[in-house]
This record gives C-alpha cells, structure tokens and sequence, in this order.
C-alpha cells in the first residue's frame, strides 16, 4: 500500500533535503523513477532514497545493504552512518542470527529488533551499534523476481521501539522502488557484459579490448606490448569430437590466460585471443610472457572421455618498436602470429620490419587467387607422363592455372603462397576435382585412353573428413570411375600435425583402390624413412636431382638410390623435370621407366592435351598395326 503523507521542512542530520508541506509519497516514486531513466548509478539512488526515506520519517537513520551472489553483505547507502559502521560490515556473511539485515537476507522475512542490547540476533555485532547511540532495528529483505534475496533496506532508531504505521508504509514504498532500481541496475549490467565480456570464457571481448587499447594509448608515457594468440586445431577438435569439447578447450584456454595475465586477457572471437603485457617496453620482456603462456597452454586436460593437449601459437608487438597507434599495433601482431603458424607453430614469434612486405604480398596473392576462383578464372592444365623409352603418354598431372581477361596464363608457382591460406586452398581442390572429373569424361567418352589424372592434394583438404565425399561425388557426377584418379600428396602434408590425420586418410584411400603418390621426394627429412611410416603407389622424384644427375655424383647415387628402393618395395618410380635427351636416357638406364618434363611437353589446356592423345592413340594404332602384318608375315612364310 502506497500512502500520500505531508510533512513540514526540516534539515534531517547531514541529509539537508529541503521538504515541501506538499510534497507527497508518490513524488518519491516520481523521483526515483525519473534518477533511474536519466541513468544513475544504483549507488546514488540508493543514497537518494535513504535520504528522501530519512526526511519522510524523522528520528530514523536508513541503510541498504546489498546481499552478492556469494551471500555476503556490500553496504550501498548509510548517508546518516559513520563510514566506520559500513566498513565493518562490508563482506560480512549473512546468517540466521547475524543481526537485523543479516538474518533478514538470510531469512527472506522482515526482523524487527526493539532492543539490540539484548536481542541474541545481535549478541555478536552490538557493539558496532551501541555506541552510535542506535538502539533498535528493523530491516526488510528486497527481492529479485526469481526470488533472490539481492538486497535489505533498513530502519534504525535511537530508541528501543518498533515501527509505526507510518514507517511500515515508507518501508513498504522504498523496498518497491530499490527492487525496480536493483533490477534496472542487473538489466544494465547485464547489457554491460553482453558488450564488454565473451559470453563463453568472461573474458573481455574485442569492445573491451579496443577501449583498453585507447586508454594505454592515451598515457602519457605508454608502456606495453600486445600478444595475439591463437588456439592450435581447433576446428579439429569441433569436427571430431564436437563443439561441447571445443568449447571446452576454449574456456580451459582463457583460464590458463588469465592465470598469466589478469585482467588484461581478452578473447577477440573464435579461437582468437589478445594479451596486454603492461610495462613491457622490449622484446625479450614480451618473450618471457609469451613463453609462460606457452607453457601454461601444455598441460593436458580430460573432457567428455577425451585427453586434450591445447596448444597456442603467439605473435607478438612492443609499443614504440613496432607501431604507436592500435591499428599498426594490431596490423603488425596478426603479421606475427600468421609468420609463427606457418615457421614456428605451438611458438611464439616476434614481429620484424620484414614480415610486413613478404606477408602483404601474400594476402595479396591470396586475394587474387580467390578472386580468380570466384571469378571462374581458374582452369586445369595437365603436363603429360610418359614412358621414358618408347615415349607414350601413360598419364597426365593436373596442374592449377589463372587465365586473366585478356587471355595472359598465369602459372601455378606465382600463386603458390596462396596456398598457404586452408580455405584458398580447399576451395581450388575442389574446383580442379571438378574439372578434371569433366575433362577425363571427355576423353574416355571419345575413345581416348586417359590411364590415370593426378591431383594435387593440400594439407587443407584432409582436415574436414569429407575427402572421400568429394572425390567420389565428383567423379560420380561425371560417370568417371575413381580409378582413373591419382592422388598426389608431398611429404609436408604426410607428416602435418601429431595425429598423423593425413596418412591415416592416404590409408584408407589406398585401401578402397586409389593409387597416392608422393610427389617432390626426397627433399622432406628422413624421406627414406617416411616410405615405410607412410606406404603410397608412387614415388616422384624431386627435379632437383634430376638438374644435377649427370653432374652431381652425390644426386646420381641418390637418385639410384631411389630407384632401386622403390622396385624393392613394388613402388612406381616418376622422374620430375626431365629437361634433356641426356638426363632421360641416364634415368632410363638407372632403371626408371617413367618422366614428365619439359622434354617431353610442357602443361597443355584441355583442347592441346585432347590432341595429344589423340595423336597418341594414332601413333599406338599405327604401331599396332606394324605389328600384326609383322606377326602375319612370319606366320604366312
């Protein structure tokens, strides 16, 4: 119940609050409500209602006390009090005999105590009181709407007596608006921490992140260095164990992260992170912090059955080496971070002057063969293989080009940076599977025998367990047989991450009848060994060794080596390019039967390769042909 009361101007203690004879209860309400949409703090309206509500009832001293989460008492308001009362009850726990406002919240009921002397609520905490001269107290819980005890308002007198009708009604009114006020103040901070906080980890976000930015910026002598972090094969995690674990591993991150780095540990999105090394003025300094993240990131942990080991690479800036506003910061930390993914991954790299020329000019490059493929502007060239000896075509390599506008063919070695990027580098596999599976229906379909194509296949396209999906559905839409695909993989994507993902794909590949070949051999480390960790049909070997095989004595016994390696363990064995008459009939001697270089051709389009087998397919009749009037002449004679 509401009640209008009038009463007379007085000056209540240090409140000094002017009251008019007409100035009824529903102008607090008035006030209140107007101090809660003009946006002040919860601290000042409940400072402002403990004063109106002392006003309303002379011979009163109000206090609000809000109850956290963790049920300990945080004074708000006592404008009537000596700072000394709030502090000592600041963090105290809430109980069922902790006082007035402490058992109220604990209770979830009003208490009303005549006489604290002798109360036994107050056996433990009368002498904060009495010496005030406060001799009684009542207190009234305050509710959220699901129930929740969040705060107490409370009366305290210097009598021995209870409240008055009066009293109970201004109670009643000032519990009513603090629940409206403390409701609008959680509806305020939960909106602050939807804009400010990763609704995942309770880390800052990249809000938070920018602002903290612009205040370092804004010292007068900053001091800092920025770390960027990103959460290793994550997507990994997601696709093969699911996002419960990969959420998992990304709040178990942010823990570890903020143990280094309180407060200044942001979550930028994904499995992107951000670290602010306050007074950090060098590299090293940014090292050791790196260093300890690293560390922190290495400790396995169990979730939903499964054993994770994080792993996080690092790039990192200084303020004043590295840049002296957020946007170079920033620009050159990401700079790091993509140069430590691709030379010190599960590391931390520093930034240096040089990466900003070398990685723009791979974005770069990344852009233009993406837009290429979104374009349609990348097309399927395909280098012959031949028989060494006889020079017949045995099969074709599928070879990735850029056909600008005005016709200019660009080589796949120019855009081979771009390749770094997974998504550039998915997208160009599948659209090479596509045409290949096309062109090779149209050969077969004109009587053309096309042995095998080979493809390239990047590390990208084994982290997404919808390789087989793709080939066959590809192959599938063009009535094309899987047999007439090679898989060409390098040792780099073979030995890629610890799980070996790749080679157990290559495995399963193998098993359903496709033939791999591993393609640059001999350039990886402990290739030979590799060969019997990683079995494949084919090995290709590097044309490095090829250059210097009739001048090089060490590159010959190597690539004999190979050779006769390969016919032990029933591989094939393909000489990469081949360039002279020489080096083919030096190879042909040392056992190897099949090459491509360009020797024998160079990558043709689809249209120059058609011509070439089908003046194959002539040659290898008219041949046939020599050999059956051969075969009938003998047999006539």
């Amino acid at each position: 119940m509401v009640v209008g009361v009038g009463y007379e101007r007085t000056e209540s203690r240090e409140s000094r609050v002017s009251i008019h004879p007409s100035y009824p209860m529903h102008a607090l309400q008035t006030e209140i409500l107007e101090a809660l949409v003009k946006g002040q703090r919860f601290e000042q309206i409940a400072d402002l209602l403990c004063r109106r509500a002392e006003a309303l009832a002379p011979g009163a001293y109000c206090t609000i006390l809000a109850i956290t989460r963790d049920n300990r008492v945080k004074p708000i308001a006592a404008p009537s009090l000596p700072q000394s009362y709030s502090d000592a009850l600041d963090g105290a726990s809430i109980g069922p005999d902790v006082g007035s406002c402490g058992t109220a919240a604990y209770r979830g009921v009003p208490i009303e105590v005549t006489d604290i002397s002798t109360d036994p609520l107050w056996a433990d905490y009368k002498g904060l009181a009495l010496p005030l001269g406060l001799m009684a107290c009542w207190s009234s819980p305050i509710k959220a709407r699901d129930g929740r005890v969040v705060a107490t308002f409370a009366f305290y007198y210097e009598t021995k007596r209870g409240p008055t009708t009066l009293e109970r009604a201004i109670v009643e009114t000032c519990v009513h608006l603090c629940a409206i006020a403390i409701e609008h103040d959680e509806a305020q901070q939960r909106n602050y921490e939807l804009a400010y906080y990763d609704q995942l980890t309770g880390l800052p976000n990249r809000r938070s992140f920018d602002e903290m930015m612009s205040r370092r910026l804004g010292e007068e002598n900053p001091a800092f260095g920025l770390l960027v972090l990103d959460i290793d094969n994550l997507k990994i995690v997601n696709d093969t164990m699911g996002h419960f674990v990969g959420d998992h591993l990304i709040r178990e991150a942010a823990r570890r992260f903020e143990e280094i780095a309180p407060a200044t540990s942001c979550r930028l999105g994904g499995d992107e992170f951000a670290v602010l090394v306050d007074g950090c003025d060098n590299h090293a300094s940014l090292g050791d912090v790196a260093a300890r993240l690293v560390l922190a990131l290495q400790v396995s942990f169990e979730c939903s059955g499964n054993t994770i080991v994080p792993q996080v690479t690092i790039g990192g800036v200084v303020y004043g080496i590295d840049g002296t506003d957020a946007e170079v910061l920033r620009q050159n930390a990401d700079f790091a971070l993509y140069h430590a993914k691709e030379n010190n991954r599960g590391g931390y790299m520093p930034f240096d002057e040089g990466l900003r020329t070398s990685i723009a000019s791979r974005m770069s490059v990344i852009r233009q063969l993406g837009n290429a493929l979104t374009a349609g502007a990348v097309v399927a060239y395909y280098q012959p293989l031949f028989d060494i000896e006889t020079h017949e075509v045995v099969g074709l390599e599928a070879l990735a080009r850029i056909r600008h506008p005005d016709g200019s063919i660009v080589a796949a070695g120019l855009f081979q940076a771009a390749l770094s990027d997974p998504n550039i580098a998915f997208r160009l596999t599948g659209e090479m599977l596509r045409q290949v599976a096309r062109d090779t229906r149209s050969w077969l379909a004109g009587g053309l025998a096309v042995d095998h194509v080979a493809l390239n296949l990047s590390t990208a396209d084994f982290y997404r367990d919808d390789l087989e999906r793709r080939l066959s559905e590809a192959y599938e839409a063009e009535k094309v047989p899987l047999k007439h695909l090679l898989l060409e993989v390098t040792e780099t994507v073979l030995m890629d991450g610890h799980d070996n993902k790749a080679a157990r794909a290559i495995e399963r590949l193998r098993k359903k009848g496709l033939q791999v070949a591993l393609d640059d051999f001999g350039t990886g480390f402990a290739s030979l060994t590799h060969l019997l960790s990683f079995p494949v049909d084919v090995i290709k070997i590097d044309k490095s060794f090829i250059d210097r095989l009739l001048e090089d004595r060490s590159s010959r016994v190597i690539v004999e080596s190979l050779i006769d390696l390969a016919g032990k363990l029933g591989m094939q064995v393909v000489a990469e390019g081949i360039e002279t008459e020489a080096q083919a009939i030096r190879l042909l001697e040392l056992g190897c039967k099949t090459g491509q270089g360009f020797y024998f051709a160079r990558p043709l389009d689809f249209a120059a390769t058609t011509r070439l087998l089908r003046n194959a397919a002539r040659r290898s009749e008219r041949l046939e042909d020599v050999r059956l009037k051969a075969v009938s002449g003998g047999a006539s004679a």
